[in-house]
Formats: C-alpha cells, sequence, structure tokens
C-alpha cells in the first residue's frame, strides 16, 4: 500500500474513540492498538475477557455443487473432513510452496463455505480465486457488509450466554453458527481464536456493529487493542501473515504441516512442499527467548550463532504473562534445537538468547 491509498475506519471507529483508544495505521486501517494499556489488556484476556474490533478482516462466500473440490485444489487442508458446522486453519498457496494466506475455512452447508481471511490479503486472495474460478462456483466478498469482534479469555462463553440469552447456543470449538438477530441483521459466530484462549468471533452487519459491541462491553468483556492481540498470539507462537509467513517460506518451514494434507491428490503449491519432503527443509520458524534482561525484541534484528549471522526475527516483544522477551525467526534446521545458544543484537550490542520449543506460554 503506498502513502496515497485511502485509510478505511471501521464501522466501530467513532466508538473506540468515545472509549480513549490510541489509534495506528493497520493493513490500511484505522484501527485501536490499546486503550488502557497493552499488559493489562493482554492479562485481561488471560484471565477473564477481552474483545477486539477485527472488522478489517476480510469474509468470503463460496458456493456450488463443485465448491468442495474447487476448494480443496486451492487449499492445503482437506476440506472433504469437515461437518456442517465445522471449520478448519488453512493456508492459500502460490505455485512455489509459499504462503499467500493463512485463513479460516468453514462449512455452512453441504456446498456453501464462510472464509475468514487476513485483512492486508483480501484483495489479493479475492484475486488469486476469481483468476481460479470454475464454471458453477460462486465468489462474493462479503467483507464490506461485516463487522467483526473477537470476544477471548476464560470468561468469554459466560458473556456470550449473558448477551445472547437463550437465542443462539456458542458453537463447538472451531464451530459456526448463524442467526438472524432481533434487530434484523445476519450475524455469524465461529469458535476459534487467535489468543491461545477459549473465545468467539461474531460477525454481524456493519450498521449494527455498535450495538453488539456495547452488548458485549456491558456484559463484561474488556476493549482491548492490536497491541495486545499481538503479544497474546506470540505467546502462542501463532505466526502473523507478513511477518512470520510470507510468499518466500513455506508452510511447512513454518511449522505448519499440521495443517497441509500432502495425501491429497493435487493443491495448489503440492509439488514443492513434497520437493522439501524430499531434499529438507532450508529453514525453520523457531521461537527464541531471551536468557537475561534487555530491551524489546522486534522484527529484523539479526540472530548469531558461534559469532555468524543466521537469520533475523520475524516477532518479538516482551511476553507480559512471562516477564521475559520472546521472539521467532527462521533459522537453518541444525540450530533449531531447543536450548541451542544465541545470541541477538539489539541496536549494537549482542544479547544472549536460546531456542525454545513453542509455545512460549502454557496455561496453567
Amino acid at each position: 500500500m503506498d502513502d496515497t491509498s485511502p485509510i478505511s475506519l471501521s464501522p466501530l471507529h467513532e466508538t473506540h474513540l468515545r472509549a480513549g483508544a490510541r489509534m495506528v495505521p493497520f493493513a490500511g486501517w484505522n484501527m485501536p492498538v490499546q486503550y488502557k494499556g497493552i499488559t493489562e489488556e493482554h492479562l485481561t484476556v488471560r484471565r477473564a475477557c477481552g474483545i477486539f474490533d477485527i472488522s478489517h478482516m476480510g469474509q468470503f462466500r463460496v458456493g456450488g455443487p463443485a465448491s468442495l473440490d474447487w476448494l480443496n485444489s486451492l487449499l492445503t487442508n482437506n476440506n472433504t473432513r469437515l461437518g456442517i458446522g465445522q471449520g478448519q486453519y488453512t493456508l492459500l498457496l502460490n505455485e512455489s510452496g509459499g504462503v499467500i494466506d493463512d485463513l479460516i475455512l468453514y462449512r455452512t452447508r453441504a456446498s456453501s463455505w464462510f472464509l475468514v481471511v487476513n485483512a492486508s490479503k483480501t484483495a489479493e486472495d479475492l484475486a488469486w480465486m476469481q483468476a481460479r474460478l470454475l464454471p458453477g462456483i460462486t465468489l462474493t466478498d462479503e467483507s464490506p457488509h461485516y463487522a467483526g469482534m473477537a470476544i477471548q479469555g476464560p470468561a468469554s462463553a459466560a458473556v456470550y450466554q449473558q448477551v445472547a440469552g437463550a437465542h443462539m447456543e456458542l458453537p463447538d470449538r472451531n464451530g459456526i453458527a448463524e442467526f438472524i438477530s432481533l434487530r434484523g441483521g445476519t450475524c455469524v459466530v465461529c469458535r476459534t481464536g487467535y489468543t491461545g484462549e477459549d473465545g468467539f468471533e461474531f460477525f454481524c452487519e456493519a450498521e449494527e456493529a455498535p450495538y453488539w459491541w456495547d452488548e458485549f462491553t456491558g456484559h463484561g468483556a474488556v476493549p482491548c487493542g492490536l497491541g495486545a492481540r499481538d503479544t497474546l498470539r506470540l505467546e502462542m507462537g501463532y505466526p502473523l501473515n507478513g511477518n512470520d509467513l510470507s510468499t518466500d517460506r513455506t508452510p511447512l518451514e513454518a511449522g505448519l504441516g499440521f495443517f497441509v494434507d500432502m495425501a491429497k491428490p493435487a493443491f495448489t503449491g503440492r509439488e514443492a512442499l513434497a520437493a522439501q519432503k524430499v531434499h529438507g527443509l532450508p529453514s525453520k520458524l523457531t521461537g527464541l527467548r531471551l536468557t537475561g534482561k534487555g530491551p524489546p525484541l522486534r522484527a529484523h534484528y539479526q540472530v548469531f550463532a558461534n559469532n555468524q549471522p543466521v537469520g533475523e526475527l520475524c516477532s518479538g516483544g516482551i511476553s507480559p504473562s512471562l516477564g521475559i522477551g520472546i521472539a521467532m525467526a527462521y533459522l537453518p534446521p541444525a540450530l533449531a534445537t531447543p536450548g541451542t545458544a544465541l545470541e541477538i543484537d539489539i541496536r549494537g550490542k549482542r544479547h544472549p538468547a536460546e531456542t525454545i520449543k513453542k509455545p512460549f506460554y502454557k496455561k496453567p
């Protein structure tokens, strides 16, 4: 995106301003990065319930009798395993096996699908899929019509029940449900999450967003910004598209092989992944932590082993739950073993670190 590109505003923009949010540009949107503070918001999600605006994320619908096989040819996971009302994490790859996007695919009916895609990749995903569209398959971008909220934390289910009452049960983990609200709009509830806690994503028609936000916050969900969302996902070792995932790296290098079904006869990028299976991975996305006190870790800081540069950080920060600096970096496989001693260059000074098995944070 260049400097002249317009900035999109969430349907909840005025709601955030009234709540005192600090707003920042993100993926072409003006979004809240924090309200009272990243650490406080982070710990609220770990202990109780927080609510995030995810209206910047994209939503597609796919339909048609051949849609199951078509999606299976584009995505890495096997959607034939999904029953109606179920979802899965999956990836959209280019021909060389690089990650265009990681997304969630839900099956809403036998031949109907709901996709939640990353904000910065919505237009690219849509163009890629439209260029490969087959007769009899429908693909619609419903992103402009929806607002989205992620309600996360151990108290999230209780908050939902207080808001929804007997009107609609929460779906099972990785499930989806749709209903018509008492206000007349279509609502979609998905139970997936990006924080390592129980939670759900709630999509509603854009004009209804302030009402639903007030309902959830009125029943105990605390407003949280993108800053806490980033530290929460980092503690879990979840990759961020654009930082830890890119078209230059495969999902096997990113440690996402569980979401790649190599038993499928064909999908875009499969041949490149099969070659890596045979010849070995050039790198692995590896967790690191500082072994002493140091400044916050940030993307692009160089990693050293035996005084030689071996990679750079993709994501990094201070873990509010653990109180230490944590990060992820693509490293040579020989250096990815947990406990390997390394150094991270932070503004010209080397700080001792070690590799660590993900996730960094494990629920007590």
